[in-house]
């Protein structure tokens, strides 16, 4: 979602960015150009501007409106993530290791394109704070609307709340499936998580046992109090509406679902 929540940007495994109107679910637009699989999307605070990683080995810059590219950064590897500072003067995006390529994260001042402001290298930069509490690779991390806590998805069948500050863990949330995506909602104490069994084994399994759904959490008793059918492949993102009235998701079936809540869902009170 861009800050006002009207627009919603997916990418998917083709070279396709598109953008939709979030109130109905009709694409405004695309953003042509990657050649490869499109990795991560990221709007500035003002939705200016939308940049795009891909796994062509390329980050790209476009204008919002109009969907004309305005700069194209080449790097040695596919880029898997990708966004920008608060102020949209700053863009960063990490890089795959692959290719005897090292990951690197880069930061790029947009004031002047020419200027690379630097490249940490994840091999040999110095470590400001590290901390392990899962034991399988991370999917996903996203910050909660006030930026003091952030959330992490796990192959682990896990996702955890940390302290943005003193990277505290906070809280754990359990299921039986890889978690690939968890956000938080900017209204609530609630969590959602997407995941389910391995994209490689769902032709053989049934959509029950594949565990497709989404699931909800709360976030300060750790106890799941609802799940949400419709997907029928594992789920690889979860993203909260910034009005915390609806929620989105993109599983690996093709299809990006809007979720609006119920009315009982404000009325909720979770009893301990």
């Amino acid at each position: 979602y861009n800050r006002e929540g009207d627009l919603l940007f997916t990418v998917a495994k083709d070279p396709i960015v598109n953008v939709w109107y979030s109130v109905n679910g009709e694409r405004l637009g695309t953003y042509n150009g990657h050649t490869g699989a499109v990795w991560c999307v990221d709007a500035d605070w003002d939705t200016r501007h939308v940049l795009t990683g891909s796994a062509d080995n390329s980050c790209r810059l476009w204008d919002c409106e109009t969907g004309k590219q305005l700069a194209l950064v080449k790097t040695s590897s596919a880029v898997r993530t990708c966004g920008f500072d608060f102020g949209g003067n700053i863009i960063m995006f990490s890089t795959d290791k692959q290719m005897g390529y090292q990951c690197f994260v880069s930061f790029f001042d947009l004031r002047d394109p020419s200027q690379i402001d630097f490249s940490l290298p994840l091999q040999s930069g110095e470590q400001l704070s590290n901390i392990k509490e899962h034991t399988k690779q991370i999917n996903d991390i996203q910050t909660s609307r006030d930026m003091t806590m952030f959330i992490t998805a796990s192959k682990d069948n896990t996702a955890k709340l940390f302290d943005c500050t003193s990277l505290e863990h906070l809280k754990t949330f359990r299921t039986e499936r890889p978690v690939n995506s968890a956000a938080l909602s900017p209204i609530f104490d609630h969590v959602v998580l997407g995941g389910g069994q391995e994209a490689m084994d769902v032709t053989t399994t049934s959509t029950r046992i594949g565990k497709f759904e989404a699931r909800f959490f709360h976030l300060a008793f750790e106890e799941e109090f609802g799940r949400v059918k419709g997907h029928f492949g594992p789920i690889n993102s979860v993203a909260f509406h910034p009005d915390g009235k609806s929620y989105s998701s993109g599983g690996e079936d093709g299809y990006v679902r809007i979720h609006y809540f119920d009315p009982q869902y404000f009325e909720f009170e979770f009893e301990a």
